[in-house]
């Protein structure tokens, strides 16, 4: 494995997940109360003993880049390292990256100078764990070009993925990007469900490749397209030995306001389908070094609180509660997202916005907050009340928006006191 090169892709402009990368890209965002969408694949490599990785990266980059920088620093006994490899222009090109495809395309020259015996592409904001291991010892076996990680799925989330079908060796002789039509779906039905579901008889690519690394080159060089999963795979499905590997596990693509708010209110239950507590393998994250969470008078049902909050006399339902948040008294927090702050105000802070009529960060006392993702920094005025009544699907409002259903305040924004969401 440790002939393995990783390459994470950092994600596009990522305008399904609006307004949570208006400042931040896919994979800087924040998930769990105190990680970020990237510390996933990266602990993945490292756990599978993956310890070269580049991280690509281009649209709203700065955090992302300051997150990897700052948490991913290897000893100086051993060769592993975490590497941004950012958009740039150049003499031979002065475009920026086109796609997924495209962004690997022109970091080649970077990537195999490590000279890996296998590339492993991943993307940077999908939550799952996986082995790589397996993996890669099953690309090895089969002697593939190609191999790609797919995942069982039912026929009514086919028409969102990319869906593939295998001979009996496992071999992939189909392609169909989003298949529409039932003509499309039924000829990509399997005879039986290659997993515990017996419902699920789709293959759906998970985005997550094994290249042969002259192989990887050949196809980015002869096919011009800027996109592995519309144009580079079903190229290579044309002309090479590509293979599935059958992941059977918890695996959601961060794409969207309301994935995301799912997969986070998900981990409050009492046995989560996706488990950060995993001693033997922890999800890594940058190490803040606060104090323990403070709570006084407060109710907790069915929740997650971060570390380096204050929260007095509130109620808190079916919740993740980020670093720092400060949540002040008689609040209910139910089936939301607080992300918390990047940072402590001081009294000085808190006198100057006072004398402006700005309220602190946190949240005042007697919000209600339902529903609802409240970003970093935001500041939640006293009596506040945000539970989506009316039933809003999808809204652009004063300093909040509404997608699919869920009320989401942007970070740093402000809602004054009394307001009514």
């Amino acid at each position: 494995m440790r002939n393995v090169i990783g390459v994470i892709l950092g994600g596009g402009q990522g305008a399904r997940l609006f307004p949570l990368t208006q400042y931040r890209s896919k994979p800087a965002v924040p998930i769990g109360g105190k990680y970020r969408l990237i510390d996933i694949p990266i602990s993945n490599c490292i756990h599978s003993g993956v310890d070269k990785i580049f991280v690509l990266t281009q649209f709203n980059s700065g955090s992302l880049n300051r997150h990897v920088g700052l948490t991913y620093r290897f000893d100086n006994f051993g060769d592993g390292f975490v590497e941004i490899l950012a958009a740039e222009q150049t003499t031979a090109d002065m475009n920026w990256y086109q796609g997924t495809a495209d962004a690997v395309r022109k970091q080649l020259r970077r990537i195999h100078s490590r000279r890996g015996n296998e590339i492993l592409i991943l993307s940077g904001d999908h939550l799952y764990r996986m082995d790589y291991r397996t993996f890669v010892e099953e690309h090895r076996e089969r002697a593939g070009d190609v191999s790609i990680a797919v995942k069982p799925v039912r026929r009514d989330q086919a028409s969102e993925l990319g869906i593939l079908k295998v001979d009996e060796e496992g071999r992939i002789i189909a392609f169909c990007e989003k298949p529409q039509t039932e003509e499309e779906l039924d000829a990509l039905e399997l005879p039986a469900a290659p997993g515990d579901d017996p419902e699920a008889k789709y293959l759906a690519s998970m985005g997550i490749y094994i290249f042969e690394p002259q192989v990887l080159t050949s196809l980015l060089v002869s096919v011009p397209e800027d996109d592995f999963g519309r144009h580079i795979i079903p190229k290579a499905i044309e002309t090479l030995n590509v293979y599935a590997h059958t992941y059977d596990g918890y695996w959601e693509d961060i794409g969207t306001i309301g994935a995301f708010y799912r997969s986070n209110i998900s981990l409050v239950k009492q046995t989560p389908a996706f488990e950060f507590h995993q001693p033997n393998a922890p999800i890594y994250t940058h190490q803040r070094n606060l104090a323990a969470s403070r709570m006084h008078g407060c109710r907790v049902d069915r929740g997650i609180v971060a570390e380096g909050c204050v929260i007095a006399d509130a109620h808190i339902e079916e919740s993740v509660v980020g670093v720092r948040s400060i949540i002040g008294s008689g609040v209910q927090v139910r089936e939301s997202i607080v992300m918390g702050a990047d940072f402590y105000q001081t009294s000085a802070d808190k006198q100057r916005d006072a004398a402006m009529h700005i309220p602190p960060v946190g949240i005042g006392a007697g919000s209600v907050i339902e529903k609802a993702i409240v970003d970093k920094n935001a500041r939640i005025g006293e009596g506040v009340y945000i539970t989506n009544d009316a039933g809003v699907d999808d809204i652009d409002g004063e300093g909040y928006y509404i997608r699919e259903g869920i009320v989401v305040i942007p970070k740093d924004g402000v809602i004054p006191d009394g307001m009514r969401i």
